[in-house]
């Protein structure tokens, strides 16, 4: 398990949008648009399962030291929404925290992320519709779109779907439900017929999307952002949203690009893009734990 800290010091807006069943969440309510403050200073996406959310605590503590928060007349209060997905049955039942929140803030820098079986998808898999015994790894996954005028979103998941993952430009999957023979994947009709009543109750997954952009865009246009963050999940996870995922995305933006208001549908568009390379980035790269295979080994047990 672990965890991945997104700092935003200097957001001017955030916005969050919960489609799964099954969510875990921490101060997500701080950023509806009817509520004070709806922006933050970090962003955590936590292994662990309710008990990883405590490792917002850790950043909490890590952004106070700095003096980083929203003005109170005691103190500045750091603004950290946290949400997390379910991976207590990978290796060892334990989950990130405060300490591991702390670490990783205080690890956070601009640049190139790490991705794979690291932080929040660490303990990632993916394609459990038959149960974790046929499941693959999912993990930890970026992307970034250019668009027009300047405007720039990226995009950081944690993958720990029970659907499987597709290519949403080809409708190929890149990981589906491991067959009996090595390397070969179970189609989604044969794999539906399979199901029964008992891996419907082992179903406890979620995947974590946050996206980010440069775009000034107020709160109104930032919360529909997140709205269509899902969009790229529901073309790149087959199923998604389902009664036992947790699926969240947030949507933040640092407001340094001027836009036109016709660019928040530009953005949206953007967004849902980099949800999917993000997605599929996230299980490609992804290394095998505690006997789940990476999409790669199992491939290369076919051959």
């Amino acid at each position: 398990t672990g965890c991945t800290v997104i700092l935003c010091e200097t957001a001017t807006s955030a916005a969050v949008d919960a489609r799964g069943g099954a969510p875990g969440s921490r101060e997500t309510d701080v950023l509806d648009g009817a509520n004070l403050v709806r922006t933050c200073h970090a962003i955590v996406l936590t292994g662990g399962s309710a008990f990883g959310l405590a490792a917002a605590d850790g950043v909490m503590r890590w952004l106070s030291e700095k003096g980083v928060g929203f003005k109170t007349a005691a103190r500045p209060v750091p603004i950290v929404p946290a949400a997390v997905l379910y991976d207590l049955g990978v290796g060892r039942a334990e989950a990130p925290t405060s300490e591991s929140g702390y670490l990783a803030a205080s690890r956070a820098k601009g640049g190139r992320v790490a991705e794979g079986s690291v932080g929040a998808g660490t303990g990632a898999t993916v394609a459990k519709l038959l149960g974790p015994e046929r499941s693959l790894k999912g993990g930890l996954g970026t992307a970034s779109v250019v668009g027009p005028r300047g405007i720039v979103v990226g995009a950081i998941v944690a993958t720990n779907a029970v659907g499987n993952i597709m290519d949403a430009t080809t409708g190929e999957a890149i990981a589906a439900v491991r067959a009996d023979e090595p390397g070969r994947f179970l189609g989604l009709a044969e794999t539906l017929e399979m199901r029964t009543a008992q891996l419907e109750a082992v179903m406890q997954n979620t995947t974590l999307v946050c996206v980010a952009t440069n775009a000034n865009l107020d709160h109104a246009r930032m919360q529909r952002i997140a709205y269509q963050a899902h969009d790229g999940m529901a073309r790149a996870i087959v199923p998604s949203h389902t009664a036992a995922d947790g699926d969240i995305a947030f949507a933040v933006t640092t407001g340094q690009a001027e836009v036109k208001p016709f660019d928040a549908l530009t953005v949206g568009v953007m967004a849902s893009v980099a949800v999917e390379r993000a997605i599929a980035r996230s299980v490609r790269i992804a290394t095998g734990l505690s006997g789940v295979p990476a999409i790669s080994e199992w491939h290369a047990f076919g051959k």
